[in-house]
């Protein structure tokens, strides 16, 4: 026998039969267009309803628009990230907008074919989240397509940017842990060369404000730096160095949660306590710092809000190209816990 033929995709003409209404009536519904009245908009949207019809993509796009937007994340292992996502996700709530990912790995030329993917699909704006391309590439990609990027301190007359305040975030923790009695704080960074990515990137924002602040405090001679990843691994190889150390830190502020997940795992490891023999802080205030088990002291920048923002700048852009661009930067605040405590005698 041979297989059955696969259900026939339900067309624009199909639609146009069951509502009894022109195939012009149904695009200008479709469209959102002017002449539509409202009782033809009822009418198409119950025969697109009732017969399950959904328009091609690639036919929208020739129209103008797919109402796809492209998010790239630089590491689908941080659990910041999702916090964006949700913000970006819960924004276009209400629009016919879909959001596609796609993984930028933390390189260039994975960020680079990333975009150019969603260039060539034809989608109508995209979020780069904290990207490592440098500005010329940056510039290149929102010239082509309506861009925000989000995590990156530095201006640009053709995308709008939504950033943390990273090195008043960096202070919250220094004088926190200050407060608490510690001198020797230590701080886990991201490995940084690329002087535009020193200027402008979250993580050198953050090295940078811990300095400030310990300088600000009179502890110039306590700064100690140990350059990683902002991965849990990078965090467990930045503790493993400070606790090997003749004179260990007493509180260690590592750049994001995922860091501080790594110095944990390296804490117990040595059989140390937390905050008994070292206080640990974080920076995001993702979901698990605030699981009991673990009730990570963080520095919460608002991700929700900080992808919420970015999306509703890519539709004013996609609506208005030349629009002059838009710079947002939130003000984080500290979330203590359990994790930090008094100073060790």
């Amino acid at each position: 026998m041979e297989p059955p033929a696969p259900p026939r995709r339900v067309t624009i003409v199909d639609v146009a039969r069951h509502a009894q209404v022109s195939t012009t009536a149904v695009s200008k519904v479709l469209r959102n267009a002017y002449g539509a009245s409202p009782e033809m908009r009822t009418r198409v949207r119950r025969a697109i309803d009732e017969l399950g019809y959904r328009p091609y993509a690639a036919a929208r796009g020739l129209r103008g628009q797919t109402y796809t937007i492209g998010v790239m994340l630089p590491d689908i292992r941080n659990p910041f990230f999702p916090e964006i996502l949700d913000g970006i996700t819960s924004r276009l709530q209400g629009t016919d907008y879909q959001v596609f990912l796609g993984p930028g790995c933390n390189g260039e030329k994975e960020e680079a074919r990333v975009t150019e993917a969603m260039i060539d699909r034809g989608m109508d704006g995209i979020v780069l989240v904290a990207p490592v391309s440098s500005s010329a590439r940056l510039q290149h990609v929102a010239s082509v397509v309506p861009t925000v990027v989000i995590g990156r301190h530095g201006r640009s007359p053709v995308y709008d940017t939504v950033t943390d305040d990273d090195v008043a975030g960096a202070s919250l923790i220094v004088s926190h842990l200050a407060g608490l009695g510690h001198r020797r704080i230590a701080h886990i960074e991201h490995h940084e060369t690329d002087p535009t990515r020193i200027a402008e990137m979250p993580n050198a924002q953050r090295a940078d404000g811990y300095r400030r602040a310990m300088r600000s405090l009179g502890l110039t001679d306590e700064i100690d730096v140990v350059s990683t990843s902002y991965t849990q691994q990078g965090g467990y190889q930045g503790a493993k160095e400070l606790l090997g150390r003749r004179h260990r830190p007493t509180a260690v502020f590592a750049g994001a949660d995922i860091v501080a997940m790594g110095v944990l795992e390296a804490v117990a490891e040595a059989g140390l306590s937390v905050p008994g023999a070292i206080s640990v802080a974080g920076y995001d205030n993702t979901t698990f710092a605030a699981l009991g088990p673990i009730s990570l002291t963080s520095v919460d920048q608002a991700g929700h809000e900080i992808g919420a923002n970015a999306a509703r700048l890519l539709l004013e852009r996609i609506t208005d190209r030349h629009r002059p661009s838009v710079q947002v930067k939130l003000s984080p605040t500290l979330v203590p816990r359990r994790t930090t405590g008094a100073a060790p005698e």
